[in-house]
């Protein structure tokens, strides 16, 4: 079962809420069920690699004019 965000167009109330098929979802602050599904990313977790510095780049890589 997918958890999907929803924003509830009475009360302007975001919320998630874990939905089976087409089941009908309300709003747990007005009980509302004008509600909108919102586009969501996930999250990717891992470790990410640092960008490499070479020479050359950056303020004092010299293309400020700092004069390194």
């Amino acid at each position: 079962m997918p958890i999907y965000e929803y924003v509830c167009m009475e009360c302007e109330s975001h919320f998630e809420e874990l939905v089976r098929g087409e089941e009908q979802v309300a709003c747990p602050d007005c009980s509302a069920t004008n509600v909108a599904r919102q586009f969501s990313s996930f999250a990717v977790h891992g470790a990410a690699k640092a960008p490499s510095v070479s020479g050359g780049g950056g303020c004092c890589g010299g293309s400020c004019g700092c004069g390194h």
